[in-house]
């Protein structure tokens, strides 16, 4: 990446600032250059100012570190470049739209802070739009760093036999305690009036594809009415290759031409209306508006009756919660399991490793239903409530608690995933490590003399 003048870049509002390499004869003494690593320049401006970033993140945090904080803050640095140098070496791919989207935030962080545009170009002595082109830069390699490390550290896999060595060598008083869990059942019905309600919002969508052909913006509509996060972005999503999408969303997407509007589409997440902005390569670059079907309150009343009626018959033993969740339930992952509930679908819908999959939850994973399982002693069944599937479709359920698992120390018979991640991170910290020596052997990296005597975690920077 070329670079013209003197780049600055800002985190966390504090400006760090960078001298492009064809000035650093004539810049050294006014900008104080303290380090060096491959063609990357670091001032002692940046290490001033991270240090107390640095220092402020960690007290709202509410602890301190005992190391000098202008040297940690100094070997962050030098590891960000040198990540970052190694990234732009091996050729990864930056997510440019999500680089876009943070300076976007970045600089209405920096307008409301300072009350207008106006106020930050005068404090800054700059336009904002070259503010965008430095912060652009600093983003960028922050990016490409977390890219590499992520890429050095996804090489790394355990094996069985390398957990249970792990386990067996770590001493069982430094395992983590395991927060108390619980093992529930549900059965769900959604209200039987669905084909109206997306009916509802099929006409909604249709009625705004009329307005954005009329004139309105499609990105004011977004900020306005989508449900989706993208909203905020007015509805813009990062670039993916049409696999990221669904498939109707994605076929969709596929016979648009810029700047043309979709049909209403409908996916397993609800209704769409889908504008291409941009088709670089395989990437699509697109924004929507998502719209779910909603219920008025007598709507979601029926299914909620229904199975209020459902818990008296098992509370009177007329009816077993494992025969009802066969008969009545509407979730296709619980209902033939005596409707015991595990994360089976989020590791579906994540392309995780089905070896998490798991019936054991926390109670921060329970979401809403944990309001209602709190109350309940194993066995017994809750009243009916209203809730939401994953993709956030209206629904009403009851639960059943089965059991409540203590908080206890992890061990690898009951909290294998646990230990297999404590296992593989051992094992990555340990490449990493190997990694950074072997580069740092490697690459050109020089230090300035005040700071030669710091006591950095990595001793290969001292040359």
């Amino acid at each position: 990446m070329k670079r013209t003048g003197i780049l600055c870049a800002a985190l966390a509002g504090v400006w760090l600032c960078v001298v492009p390499a064809a000035q650093a004869q004539e810049k050294q003494v006014a900008e104080q250059i303290v380090a060096v690593v491959g063609n990357s320049m670091i001032l002692l401006s940046e290490v001033n100012e991270t240090a107390k970033t640095m220092a402020e993140e960690r007290r709202q945090q509410g602890y301190t570190s005992d190391r000098d904080p202008m040297c940690e803050a100094l070997e962050t640095l030098l590891m960000q470049k040198m990540l970052a140098n190694q990234a732009r070496l091996d050729s990864l791919e930056v997510n440019t739209g999500g680089i876009e989207n943070a300076i976007e935030n970045h600089v209405n962080g920096l307008i409301d802070q300072y009350g207008s545009l106006k106020a930050l170009e005068s404090v800054y002595r700059k336009p904002v739009y070259q503010i965008r082109d430095e912060l652009r830069d600093h983003y960028m390699d922050m990016q490409l760093a977390q890219m590499m490390e992520m890429d050095i550290r996804g090489k790394v896999a355990v094996i069985p036999s390398e957990v249970e060595k792990f386990y067996r060598g770590v001493p069982k008083d430094s395992l983590p305690m395991v927060p108390e869990q619980y093992v529930y059942a549900q059965i769900v019905m959604y209200p039987p009036s669905t084909e109206q309600a997306k009916l509802r919002a099929r006409e909604r969508l249709l009625e705004m594809r009329q307005r954005i052909i009329n004139g309105d913006r499609f990105d004011m509509l977004a900020r306005f009415y989508s449900v989706d996060g993208s909203a905020s972005r007015g509805g813009e999503m990062d670039p993916m290759p049409k696999e990221g999408f669904v498939r109707p969303f994605a076929e969709a997407l596929e016979k648009l031409k810029p700047g043309q509007i979709s049909e209403v589409v409908e996916t397993e997440y609800g209704f769409h209306l889908i504008e291409l902005l941009e088709k670089k390569n395989n990437l699509y670059r697109c924004r929507h508006i998502l719209i779910r079907p909603e219920f008025t309150p007598e709507e979601l009343t029926v299914s909620a009756h229904r199975l209020d009626s459902i818990a008296n018959a098992i509370r009177h033993d007329s009816l077993s919660f494992e025969e009802a969740a066969a008969r009545f339930s509407e979730d296709k992952y619980s209902k033939m399991n005596g409707g015991v509930v595990s994360n089976h679908e989020l590791v579906e819908l994540y392309q995780a490793d089905a070896r998490r999959a798991s019936t054991r939850f926390f109670r921060e994973d329970l979401g809403p239903d944990y309001q209602y399982l709190r109350n309940l002693k194993p066995g017994e069944v809750s009243e009916s409530f209203q809730s939401q599937d994953l993709r956030g479709n209206q629904l009403s359920k009851i639960v059943i608690l089965k059991e409540i698992v203590p908080s206890h120390r992890a061990n690898i018979g009951d909290d294998y995933t646990q230990v297999e991640e404590m296992a593989l991170k051992a094992k990555q910290d340990k490449h990493y490590r190997e990694w950074l020596e072997k580069k740092m052997a490697a690459m050109y990296i020089r230090i300035d003399p005040r700071f030669r005597n710091c006591d950095f975690e990595n001793k290969g920077w001292v040359k």
